[in-house]
């Protein structure tokens, strides 16, 4: 999950080698925090946020093939 989330984020950022996502197990499933440079915030988020849910719809789709629960947190 981490790998495909650091691919989607470097796709749509200037600055792909500023593109930092961590990982860390809860007892609510696997939460991954997604870190851009400022400057990039926009395009990761989108226009009322429509980007930021795609991105969480694709995690949450390849998750559930693997029968996990993931939670995606944009910093």
């Amino acid at each position: 999950m981490k790998g495909l989330l650091e691919v989607i984020a470097k796709s749509l950022v200037e600055h792909p080698d500023e593109v930092v996502v961590t990982e860390q197990e809860t007892e609510k499933g696997l939460v991954l925090e997604l870190k851009v440079a400022p400057s990039d915030m926009g395009k990761v988020i989108g226009k009322q946020g429509r980007i930021a849910r795609a991105i969480r719809s694709v995690i949450k789709a390849a998750a559930s093939r693997e029968d996990k629960k993931v939670i995606v947190e944009i910093e």
